[in-house]
């Protein structure tokens, strides 16, 4: 658990995200947690352009699970390509379709996220990444669709696992993609207040 130097521990997170991306995130940064999921639904915002839509379904996955005296952080990411949304895909041959439109080509990965203090009060934000896949093989859809890693992650692919030798560039913030961008969300969180009296030691 993250300690102060003057020893009291930082307030529990809520996160309001099922991913284990995002909970290994703050699991590295040491961060005191728990994982409350928000049932929101993402259907509804469809029509929103990509980055609204990120920004919007993250603002309200975090006021679904807030309670007062709570610190609650919530992400959503969205990967667009020509200004057309892709969501997780619903089968290995929707992912295939998907790698398909990405190979040789730059999208644009947008996370959202927010973060309301124990009185409620909102920030939320988007941050974007540029990512370029290399030109791929039909082969190498195959084998990656078939692992079946990118079913549970929005544009079918994940950088963080066997997805980073389609990625010929990134241009942004990696974690971004990852689902999370870490260092935007511990701004925040230090200008918000969440780490308290340990700032300004």
């Amino acid at each position: 658990m993250f300690l102060s130097p003057d020893g009291p521990a930082l307030p529990t997170l809520v996160l309001a995200s099922q991913s284990p991306r995002r909970a290994e995130l703050l699991q590295r940064l040491s961060l005191p947690f728990e994982v409350r999921p928000a049932d929101v639904d993402e259907e509804a915002l469809r029509h929103l352009e990509p980055a609204q839509m990120a920004e919007a379904l993250a603002a309200q996955k975090a006021q679904a699970v807030w309670q007062p005296e709570q610190w609650v952080l919530a992400a959503d990411t969205v990967v667009a390509i020509g200004g057309e949304a892709l969501g997780k895909p619903k089968d290995v041959e929707e992912n295939k379709a998907f790698l398909r439109r990405l190979a040789g080509r730059t999208h644009t990965v947008y996370t959202g996220f927010a973060i309301l203090h124990p009185e409620g009060g909102p920030h939320s934000e988007v941050v974007a990444t540029e990512v370029t896949f290399r030109p791929l093989q039909e082969w190498e859809l195959e084998w990656y669709a078939e692992s079946r890693e990118g079913l549970d992650k929005a544009g079918g692919y994940g950088a963080q696992g066997l997805g980073m030798v389609l990625i010929e560039r990134i241009e942004g913030d990696f974690y971004t993609v990852m689902g999370l961008p870490v260092s935007r969300v511990w701004q925040r969180l230090q200008q918000l207040g969440y780490f308290g009296e340990a700032r300004r030691t």
